[in-house]
């Protein structure tokens, strides 16, 4: 596996921290915690295995100058109703044929999508019903490293992953290494409209988590074999 692409040299490469606004958006945004998300023709909102169309958490445009992906439109979806961590399903380091569809132990699909759009234009009619709508503004950052190796711990794009534990390394079923894109820091919450069912697990009831608020890396393939390619490894 070549060093670069798993982000151990992460103080070379670009990196953006992503930071949350407080205005509640009226309208769509590329960059937005929920909101209308922007799918490419063709591609639906994804549902959960349970019926239930997923939350949009966030999306963003990833800059072009981080390497490979640079351009994408990343989205990710979680279901409101199931409040879980990711398992892998792998054989030696390498992921099942359309991982992001398969069997999730005690479930029968994953309760997740991510997606990389590449010819994401036009915002969805609706917007996230749950999750508010509120800004993205992405910023360059010095992701300096510590004396493991490890760089900073926060929402970011790009750089190096801060691994709580020890670092993932994951084979496309298409057999290409996974490369890590973004990081969401651990407990980060996502406020929800007013009304909205409770999470399961949640630590309040305006409140949703993505994966139990685990520390979430997304790591994702470079060959782009499909849109939903990204594995969202937790670590806490």
């Amino acid at each position: 596996m070549v060093e670069r692409e798993v982000g151990k040299v992460g103080a070379m490469l670009p990196v953006h921290a992503v930071e949350v606004g407080t205005e509640p958006l009226d309208g769509p945004m590329r960059n937005s915690v929920g909101g209308w998300p922007f799918l490419d023709d063709g591609q639906e909102w994804p549902e959960c295995f349970c019926g239930e169309r997923m939350a949009l958490f966030f999306q963003l445009d990833i800059p072009p100058d981080v390497e490979i992906f640079g351009g994408d439109h990343l989205l990710v979806f979680h279901c409101r109703a199931h409040n879980d961590a990711s398992e892998p399903v792998s054989a030696g380091g390498r992921l099942v044929p359309r991982y992001w569809d398969a069997p999730q132990p005690p479930y029968p699909r994953p309760f997740w999508r991510v997606l990389l759009q590449r010819h994401a234009v036009l915002p969805a009619a609706e917007a996230e019903p749950s999750v508010r709508a509120l800004p993205l503004t992405l910023r360059p950052l010095m992701d300096t490293l510590n004396s493991r190796g490890l760089g900073a711990q926060t929402f970011k794009v790009g750089g190096t992953p801060s691994w709580a534990q020890d670092p993932e390394y994951y084979r496309c079923a298409c057999g290409a290494d996974l490369v890590y894109v973004c990081q969401v820091p651990e407990g980060m919450e996502f406020a929800v409209h007013p009304g909205q069912p409770e999470q399961a697990y949640s630590i309040r009831a305006d409140t949703y988590w993505l994966f139990l608020g685990n520390e979430v890396y997304l790591l994702a393939c470079p060959a782009h074999c499909d849109p939903a390619a990204v594995w969202p490894a937790n670590q806490n």
